[in-house]
């Protein structure tokens, strides 16, 4: 009885893979342009993807999904999203009588421009093992270049059909007129477009909510949204959050910006003109999107702030983007300088400096470190400010929209290019810090002879004791209750591979919680395979960073390795050593050595 009944509830139990793809259904259902459009998702049973497709969009309106394919639901939010655009581009229009189906050249260059607006349409994520970069022109420029030269092999697979097309041309069924899909998609898109003009510049609560009285700051950042395409894809990613007790409670004389939350606080008891409105949202855009709250580093968070204030608000008037209101800093000495070249020059005029106020008042940065309220779902923000800029300077420069500063040019520029993976800014380190073992070579321990020369002798390959002691690490390892045991995983076997790469042969791990737990030297090949977590407890990490210090098989100047959340006791470490913290932790003191954000 019990066993039909598993059986029963195991059939009725949709798989990983269905669970997935209903999921990334209902991403792009969840889309009012992607969802107005009639079509039909035909799965179960369906044989016409091959078998490393995701999906194929036929000239019906029948969107064929892969039955059995397992991905994520970004993954297949992105997939059936292409196979829409496909339609909504015109792609395969509908049509009665034989349709003649389109060469590779022309669906790869359908695919790259589908690609190019998903890159600014997101809806889901692209599987891996897709090109990030695309290149320019129309599909009908495109295929004619290939078809000269050759498709580059990047694009010649690059759909949601994997290695086929994902494009099927095949006579309209039914009877009367065929439908439009690319009209419809336009018209959904235009209003879809309009509605959220409307929430970004404060017109409605929501996409499908009323329409609401506009204020002078919602008709300030819907003109960067509608006329500033530099700052427009940042504007439209914004918050702005107009509320005088809050404004009140955090000392808020007129703005300030949290670019984790990605909203900006204003203070709606302050009059400014339209202009003016248009220059203080502009300065808090461009805090956010050039990431200056991290940048700082262990500088003077005011005086950072106070800096970049000088540098934004130079920007901001040689754009003519409004009109600087009275009392913000600026100061034409300081023209073409960075942020830290200013903090530089202001750092020895403490006293005078501390008097100047910025955006959110005297003696207070307007750059906010801590949220006001809960995290918004930001897939990456890094990615977001980081793009927002790339593609709202191209824009500009399209439109010949005026000359910007060089300066800020050149810092737009410098985020275009990706960070460097936390993996290999570790890797770095153990290059720096950690030594790589010496082998001696000697005739007094003989080498195994060659058969090809026996006669000749050769000198054998070895690690003298000495050269083994000193090349170690010493690892701290936060094991409280807090502690994910992602970020432990990820971090001891990254550890342990650069370990084994440099032929280092143990290292000292200590576990610390409420108290610390040596466990001695460790090899390499056991670091994350049989590392048992003993404590559970609070987390009091200096004690076992001393208890490394004064231990006296413990090289002086071995480095340490401190893994942690973040929720730890202030450190002192007077030794080389770097964190490693997941990613958006942060210390609760100014770190010394380098923090690697585990993503």
């Amino acid at each position: 009885m019990n066993r039909a009944r598993k059986q029963k509830d195991a059939q009725q139990r949709p798989d990983p893979a269905t669970e997935a793809y209903l999921k990334g259904l209902g991403m792009v259902r969840a889309n009012p342009a992607l969802d107005s459009m009639d079509v039909r998702f035909c799965r179960t049973g369906c044989r016409v993807v091959p078998e490393h497709g995701w999906a194929l969009v036929d000239s019906d309106g029948c969107v064929h999904v892969h039955p059995t394919r397992r991905a994520e639901p970004a993954e297949w939010a992105w997939a059936l999203a292409h196979c829409l655009l496909h339609l909504g581009f015109g792609h395969v229009p509908a049509a009665q009588g034989e349709r003649v189906q389109p060469d590779a050249y022309e669906l790869a260059a359908r695919c790259v421009v589908v690609h190019r607006f998903q890159q600014t349409f997101p809806v889901g994520r692209p599987p891996e093992g897709l090109p990030a970069v695309f290149p320019g022109g129309d599909e009908e420029q495109l295929a004619a270049r290939w078809r000269r030269d050759g498709i580059p092999p990047a694009y010649a697979h690059c759909g949601a059909g994997g290695p086929a097309p994902d494009q099927l041309l095949t006579p309209w069924p039914g009877h009367g007129r065929a439908p439009d899909w690319q009209t419809a998609f336009a018209h959904a898109l235009t209003r879809t477009m309009s509605a959220a003009m409307d929430v970004a510049g404060g017109r409605r609560d929501e996409l499908t909510g009323e329409r609401v009285p506009l204020r002078p700051w919602g008709r300030a950042l819907g003109w960067f949204v509608s006329s500033y395409p530099l700052l427009g894809g940042i504007a439209a990613g914004m918050t702005l959050v107009a509320d005088a007790e809050l404004a009140r409670a955090h000392d808020i004389s007129v703005a300030a910006v949290n670019a984790d939350l990605g909203e900006i606080y204003v203070n709606p008891l302050k009059r400014h003109t339209d202009d003016e409105w248009r220059f203080i949202l502009g300065h808090e855009m461009l805090h956010a999107a050039l990431r200056h709250g991290d940048r700082r580093g262990a500088r003077d968070p005011y005086l950072f702030n106070v800096a970049a204030d000088y540098v934004i608000n130079g920007w901001l008037r040689e754009m003519r983007i409004g009109e600087m209101p009275e009392g913000l800093l600026h100061d034409p000495e300081l023209s073409g300088l960075s942020t830290e070249e200013v903090y530089d020059r202001i750092a020895g005029d403490l006293r005078t400096r501390r008097r100047l106020a910025t955006l959110r008042g005297k003696g207070r940065g307007d750059i906010l470190g801590e949220p006001l309220g809960p995290v918004r779902d930001f897939v990456d923000l890094d990615e977001f400010y980081r793009r927002g800029l790339a593609q709202g300077l191209d824009l500009h420069h399209q439109q010949e929209r005026g000359l910007l500063p060089l300066g800020l040019v050149e810092e737009i520029r410098a985020l275009a290019h990706p960070p460097v993976p936390w993996d290999a800014q570790l890797a770095r380190w153990f290059d720096e810090f950690v030594p790589r073992p010496e082998p001696v070579r000697s005739y007094a321990r003989p080498a195994r002879r060659q058969a090809s020369t026996p006669d000749i002798p050769r000198a054998g390959r070895s690690f003298p004791p000495e050269e083994i002691a000193r090349c170690t690490f010493g690892v701290v390892l936060d094991t409280s209750g807090s502690m994910s045991r992602t970020l432990l995983g990820k971090a001891l076997g990254a550890i342990a591979s650069y370990a084994q790469a440099r032929d280092v042969p143990a290292a000292r791990v200590v576990f610390c919680d409420a108290s610390p737990y040596d466990a001695g030297y460790l090899p390499a090949t056991e670091i994350a395979n049989r590392v048992r977590i003993r404590g559970r407890g609070g987390t009091v990490l200096q004690p076992g960073i001393d208890l490394l210090r004064r231990a006296d098989d413990f090289p002086a100047a071995a480095p340490l390795l401190i893994i942690t959340d973040g929720e730890c006791d202030v450190l002192r470490v007077p030794r080389e050593h770097a964190y490693l913290v997941p990613r958006g932790a942060r210390l609760p003191f100014t770190a010394r050595g380098p923090v690697f954000q585990v993503q």
